[in-house]
């Protein structure tokens, strides 16, 4: 069985990608003992109202993690309750990444979205982890 070290170091480094059916939604699948894979992702929230292009826009993200069947697909856990979440900010166009104080002003970096937990995948995952091994001991106490 994987250890909490070698899972948590797989969480974090394991290369995100876009799912093909949305623009706003990125997993990285890590493949465990037992024919099970974690997918640990995150998705943009939903936006409902118009944005100006003029104004600051804050584009929040939810982290979410999954234990699946690797063999059939089943859905045997889950953790979507959003608890986790980091965002990104755009200002006419500009986005965090061309440092938006450039365009607003001088502010911090950490201000931008200071309403967000901030919550980086170095940062959860150990929770991460802990939950996965829960549902690991779940799954053995079944059999």
């Amino acid at each position: 069985m994987i250890s909490k070290e070698e899972l948590v170091d797989k969480i974090e480094n394991t290369k995100l990608e876009r799912m093909p059916d949305s623009e706003d939604t990125y997993e990285k699948r890590i493949y465990l003992d037992d024919d099970n894979v974690l997918i640990v992702g995150y998705s943009k929230e939903e936006r409902f109202e118009d944005i100006n292009p003029e104004e600051e826009t804050v584009m929040n993200f939810y982290w979410f993690w999954e234990l699946r069947n690797s063999q059939t697909w089943d859905l045997l856990f889950e953790n979507k309750d959003k608890n986790f979440n980091f965002c990104e900010s755009d200002v006419g166009g500009w986005s965090d990444n061309d440092r938006v104080e450039d365009v607003v002003g001088d502010i911090a970096e950490e201000d931008v979205c200071k309403w967000s937990e901030q919550d980086w995948i170095e940062d959860i995952s150990e929770n991460i982890s802990e939950e996965v091994f829960d549902w690991l001991k779940t799954l053995k106490k079944k059999d």
